[in-house]
C-alpha cells in the first residue's frame, strides 16, 4: 500500500511541477488533464503526508522514552494516545481511499422518496428527509430538480422524485437507498403516543 501511496506522492509532484511549465500551461488540452488529475488525487495525497507525518512523530517519541530526560519522557508519553489514534484512523482513510473507484460515482442521481406505513406522519418524514437531503446537495453546490410530486394537505409528500447533479452525487448518496423508519410522537397526536412511521429510499445513478 506504502509503495503505491509514495508512487502517487510522485506523480502529484510531476503535475504541480509540470502545471507550471509555460509550454503545459499554453496547451489548453494537457493543462486541463492535468488539473483533472491533480483534482483527483490530492486530497488522498495530503491525507498520506499527514500519516507520514503523524508517524514520524510517534518514533521520536519513542526515541525520547528511551532518553533520560524525565520531563520530556512524561510529555512524549502523554501525547502518544493521540497520536497512535490519529494514525489509526489516517491509515482507515488511505484503505479505504485506495479501493477501486466504482465507475458510476460520478454519475447525478434520480432520487425518489415515497411514503410507507405510518399514514400522514409517514408522508411528514418523506418531506423532512427530502429537506434533509436537499440541504446536504446545497451544502455540496450540487443541483436538485424536483421531477414530479405528490403533497400532502399538511405538508407532506406521498413520492417525490428529484434530480441531484454535481461532482460525486453517486458516490456520495448511493448507499441511501432502502427503508428508513423513525419513532417520534407526530404534532398531531394529542396522546402522546409514539408512532413508528416508514419512507422508502431509492437513488438511481
Amino acid at each position: 500500500m506504502f509503495q503505491k501511496l509514495e508512487t502517487i506522492e510522485e506523480k502529484l509532484e510531476t503535475i504541480e511541477r509540470q502545471l507550471a511549465d509555460p509550454s503545459v500551461i499554453a496547451d489548453q488540452e494537457k493543462y486541463l488533464r492535468q488539473v483533472r488529475e491533480r483534482a483527483e488525487i490530492s486530497g488522498l495525497v495530503e491525507i498520506y503526508r499527514r500519516y507520514k507525518k503523524v508517524r514520524k512523530q510517534i518514533e521520536d517519541n519513542n526515541e525520547l522514552l528511551d532518553g533520560g530526560d524525565e520531563d520530556i519522557k512524561e510529555l512524549a508519553k502523554g501525547e502518544m494516545p493521540d497520536l497512535k489514534e490519529e494514525l489509526e484512523s489516517l491509515e482507515k482513510k488511505l484503505k479505504l481511499l485506495l479501493l477501486p473507484r466504482d465507475p458510476r460515482d460520478e454519475k447525478n442521481v434520480l432520487l425518489e422518496i415515497r411514503a410507507g406505513t405510518g399514514g400522514e406522519e409517514a408522508s411528514l418524514f418523506a418531506a423532512d428527509l427530502f429537506r434533509m437531503y436537499a440541504r446536504y446537495a446545497e451544502n455540496n453546490r450540487w443541483k436538485v430538480e424536483i421531477m414530479s410530486q405528490s403533497p400532502t394537505g399538511l405538508g407532506g409528500f406521498k413520492e417525490v422524485i428529484a434530480l441531484i447533479a454535481g461532482k460525486g452525487v453517486y458516490s456520495r448518496l448511493k448507499y441511501e437507498g432502502g427503508v428508513h423508519r423513525v419513532q417520534r410522537v407526530p404534532a398531531t397526536e394529542s396522546q402522546g403516543r409514539v408512532h413508528t412511521s416508514a419512507v422508502t429510499v431509492f437513488t438511481g445513478g
